[in-house]
């Protein structure tokens, strides 16, 4: 099971798994800011869309191994089962659905 970032892009959902090839951590905020870091690496061809226009989440592991997906609000339940296979998590998963500013995406009223 892995940790790591995803956005979801034009209904498909892109996802950065944290398989100890990427040297910085996966918090969410402070310099291990991932979203943001990983942009350049994920951003679609041609894309000039900043890190926060899509909707996006994370994949958490407590100190028990179970996996936590936080995530906006505006990537649907249909994902659930994706997310589950590209981070390769077993079991019941923990989904929370954040509404703060640290989701906001394109779709927001600000």
């Amino acid at each position: 099971m892995y940790k790591g970032v995803f956005w979801l892009i034009d209904g498909e959902l892109v996802a950065f798994p944290f398989d100890g090839s990427y040297p910085d951590g996966t918090a969410k905020s402070g310099d291990t800011y991932n979203h943001k870091l990983l942009w350049d690496i994920v951003r679609p061809k041609g894309c000039r869309k900043p890190f926060d226009y899509y909707p996006r989440g994370r994949v958490e592991l407590s100190g028990k191994g179970k996996a936590v997906i936080y995530m906006s609000p505006h990537i649907g339940q249909e994902y659930i089962e994706v997310i589950k296979i590209k981070f390769r998590l077993i079991g019941d998963v923990t989904v929370k659905y954040d509404n703060s500013r640290h989701y906001r995406c394109y779709t927001d009223v600000f």
